[in-house]
């Protein structure tokens, strides 16, 4: 045996290098307390986690999270060589991320139709939550709008031309490299922005508000109508490597479950807290009245009905043709 990365490591065991962010769920993992069965895992944490996605196309690790959104559309166009486990590393509720200035005369999500818009590319994830949230529950016809792309916080100019780009007629523009979504909204050249950044001017602009102020509220009743608690990432596996050693994907996700079981354990430690949340206590007590316990659910079966869903905004806006089954997407690793 050999030491490296801070565990102990057979001389068998197969090294693979492993990108995420430094999530609690995945600390355990990060620090070697707990090792896939038969893996030497290189856990390489990266912030933000959006910076992992072109990288692990580039070919730089073995496994990696990956953008929901990239991940199905390309993997259903055959065009995508990595495998998806039913892991989700992030999950947000996206309510609190839809910002309007306030003179723009937006009383109601339905008066977003007609308007200008700020995205920060539209088919991110966040952003198609977002959307398909606003036509389920609100009625807003989302073709109505003019998206605007930029950048949120920082300056970048127009996105390469991709092919997650819907199939269908909307309206777009771009910022251009000089200004920012955050200064657009609070000087009112566009009227709203979505996704999943928070203006930087949030706090420091009188004219930049929520549309809904009691967020929290309005996304613990959206949970508890839909049972849905918005997936953004899952993790990927280089197809190849998946190929040559199909036992991976079931030892890693059972790594995963491991990990994640150990930080809702540390989590729960009353005699101090883990984390600066000051109310941290009351807040595990609403987790398990809510969520029963487990708010971050793996597996295909806990997660289908938000896959589906996920599924049927992608065929609503235009990136996919079609339905598709969910069981063809994601490797099965349950009950392995």
């Amino acid at each position: 045996m050999r030491y490296g990365w801070g565990r102990l490591i057979r001389m068998g065991d197969v090294a693979l290098t492993m990108a995420c962010g430094p999530y609690d769920r995945f600390e355990a993992l990060r620090y070697g307390a707990v090792s896939p069965q038969d893996i030497a895992l290189e856990y390489r944490a990266v912030s933000p986690p959006h910076d992992i996605f072109a990288r692990m196309v580039d070919g730089e690790f073995d496994i990696s999270e990956m953008s929901i959104i990239l991940f199905l559309t390309r993997r259903i166009k055959g065009t995508f060589p990595f495998v998806a486990i039913p892991v989700f590393p992030s999950r947000v509720f996206r309510h609190g991320n839809i910002f309007l200035n306030r003179r723009a005369g937006i009383a109601a999500p339905k008066d977003l139709e007609g308007r200008r818009v700020g995205v920060q590319e539209y088919r991110q994830s966040a952003a198609l939550w977002i959307r398909g949230m606003l036509r389920d529950d609100h009625g807003v016809d989302t073709d109505l709008i003019h998206w605007v792309e930029g950048g949120v916080n920082e300056l970048r100019g127009p996105q390469p031309k991709v092919e997650e780009r819907p199939d269908r007629e909307l309206t777009f523009s771009h910022i251009g490299a000089e200004t920012m979504l955050s200064t657009e909204l609070a000087e009112g050249r566009i009227d709203a922005l979505i996704g999943a950044q928070q203006p930087f001017l949030l706090n420091e602009c009188d004219d930049i508000v929520r549309m809904f102020p009691d967020y929290r509220a309005a996304e613990r009743d959206y949970f508890e109508r839909t049972g849905i608690f918005p997936i953004m990432h899952t993790m990927v596996i280089r197809e190849a490597l998946h190929d040559e050693n199909p036992w991976i994907a079931a030892n890693l996700y059972r790594a995963c479950e491991e990990s994640k079981a150990r930080a809702i354990g540390e989590m729960r430690f009353s005699g101090a807290m883990r984390y600066m949340t000051p109310w941290l206590q009351d807040d595990v007590e609403e987790m398990d009245r809510v969520f029963g316990g487990d708010p971050w659910p793996y597996g295909l079966e806990a997660n289908r009905h938000q896959l589906e869903t996920l599924t049927r905004y992608l065929v609503e806006e235009g990136f996919i043709a079609e339905p598709v089954s969910i069981d063809d997407l994601f490797v099965a690793v349950e009950g392995v």
